[in-house]
């Protein structure tokens, strides 16, 4: 059997790869699209088997997966589906690598996560197209010697002709160019020492084991670009789940621990909004209050953490692959802690709900001190039953697919005119909602504190019949008298 050599690679003018095309692993990402979709990879990132990849320096997340690579036999140009396959000479084994730790710069056309020399390994055997069933192959990962992906091409969501076909109604497939068709489940993360391997098999055609060694880069990434950069989220996508990546699942004591200390929670309940924000304001920060919204409980003063929801607004085709399943929206509701409020950025939308009774039920269950949102809200009457309150710019019957596509979380949003970000700390009372920068908040709590024994004071005067005149703001002799006054009262 021919097999592939540094000619074959030389011959690839591109490398395209399908994002999503196995049922496991589509299952695996919480969305099925109803269209492919691709990326390229360069062709330097092609490489043989046998050979290493470099993990970068300073990256944890090099992901590895396992796919079934159709290397093309003819130029194909607006072919159909009917006769696609017969512009696939051979197919072999590959892997997809790329570091998880640069999605967040080139999220979507994965230049940099994917494309790094020594990312798209591939072979070590070709089998001829025309002596496979394209919908009876077999791939196989093995991680370390250990069986980790293991599935056929029999369900795939875009057998490999309707690929063919669908890139060739814009773009010339070229003799020599390679299609990854996608990966299943399984795929995980390797570190430097291990070895992946991957197999395609079909009848009693097999590709060999493509066998790659990652090694540890030495190198450290230049200042002047994007570095790599880690989380959790990137850690449960990079190995499949929470407890693949050793990750608490969401919700676990471990993952609901208080991050706003319970002593700084309660001097921010004990002051109000509105001497926080001339606090703030004597700090320069003016913009940091959510406005236009009523609360479903006005009366309650609430203090917490951020986490952050974006909508985008609706298309239809990409509300197709975002707004079903386990969409933004319900992880989002599905993962908000004890204590913690929801903020949506709802770009002041008001002719569709963004909230409704049972997402705002499962909410208090989580135990969310709030949802914010500045947008719609539905089913406004069991949702204003609640303990938990929910703040809204209007009611509206819609769903939220009428107007938004649930696209992103824990991000930086803007939410009522405001910029918030994952981690602010967010009060609300009767007079609004404001935005405190953590690093602020310790010296903005004792100082709101101490400005409210000083107005306490000055009510009590004005009660007396004392003109505010020299008494609001406090002139040197009123202060000296506040001074005496504020020495005799008792402390907690």
């Amino acid at each position: 059997m021919e097999q592939v050599t540094d000619h074959t690679l030389a011959a690839a003018r591109k490398v395209i790869a399908v994002h999503l095309n196995y049922p496991s692993r589509a299952a695996q990402r919480g969305r099925t699209p109803e269209q492919p979709s691709y990326f390229l990879k360069p062709s330097s990132s092609l490489a043989l088997s046998g050979s290493s990849v470099e993990r970068p320096a300073g990256c944890e997340l090099l992901g590895f997966e396992g796919e079934v690579a159709l290397v093309i036999g003819k130029d194909a140009r607006r072919v159909g589906v009917g006769d696609a396959w017969s512009y696939v000479a051979a197919v072999t084994a590959s892997n997809d690598l790329g570091v998880y730790d640069l999605r967040y710069a080139d999220k979507g056309s994965n230049v940099r996560s994917k494309g790094g020399d020594g990312f798209t390994p591939v072979g070590p055997a070709l089998i001829p197209a025309d002596a496979i069933d394209p919908a009876g192959l077999r791939i196989r990962t093995w991680h370390n010697g250990e069986l980790v992906q293991d599935d056929t091409t029999a369900d795939l969501l875009f057998p490999f002709a309707r690929l063919v076909a669908d890139l060739s109604q814009l773009l010339t497939l070229q003799e020599g160019d390679i299609i990854l068709t996608g990966t299943p489940a399984g795929a995980s993360v390797a570190r430097p020492g291990d070895v992946v391997e991957v197999e395609v098999s079909g009848g009693a055609h097999s590709t060999g084991r493509l066998r790659t060694t990652v090694t540890e880069g030495t190198t450290p990434f230049a200042d002047f670009g994007a570095g790599p950069k880690a989380d959790d989220t990137q850690r449960e996508e990079a190995y499949g789940s929470r407890a693949a990546a050793g990750l608490p699942e969401s919700g676990t004591a471990e993952n609901t621990a208080p991050a706003l200390p319970p002593e700084l929670k309660a001097k921010l309940e004990s002051v109000c909004t509105a001497t926080l924000s001339s606090q703030l304001r004597k700090r320069g920060l003016n913009n940091v209050s959510i406005d236009g919204l009523q609360s479903t409980r006005p009366g309650k003063r609430i203090v917490g953490l951020a986490r952050t929801l974006r909508y985008v607004p609706n298309r239809e085709d990409l509300f197709k692959t975002h707004g079903g399943g386990f969409n933004a929206q319900k992880r989002a509701i599905d993962t908000v802690n004890d204590g913690e409020i929801l903020v949506m950025e709802a770009r002041g939308e008001k002719g569709t709900g963004t909230v409704g009774d049972i997402l705002a039920l499962r909410a208090q269950v989580r135990g969310a001190a709030a949802i914010i949102t500045d947008g719609g809200v539905r089913d406004l009457s069991a949702v204003a039953a609640l303990e938990m309150p929910t703040y809204f710019a209007n009611p509206h019957p819609a769903v939220l697919g009428r107007r938004h596509v649930p696209w992103d979380t824990d991000i930086t949003i803007a939410c009522g005119g405001t910029t918030v970000q994952p981690g602010d700390i967010i009060v609300a009372d009767a007079d609004g909602i404001l935005v405190i920068p953590p690093a602020l908040a310790a010296e903005l709590a004792e100082d709101s504190i101490a400005q409210e024994r000083e107005e306490a004071f000055i009510a009590e005067m004005v009660a007396q019949g004392h003109s505010v005149d020299g008494l609001y703001p406090l002139d040197a002799a009123w202060r000296g008298k506040y001074e005496a006054w504020d020495a005799e009262q008792p402390r907690d």
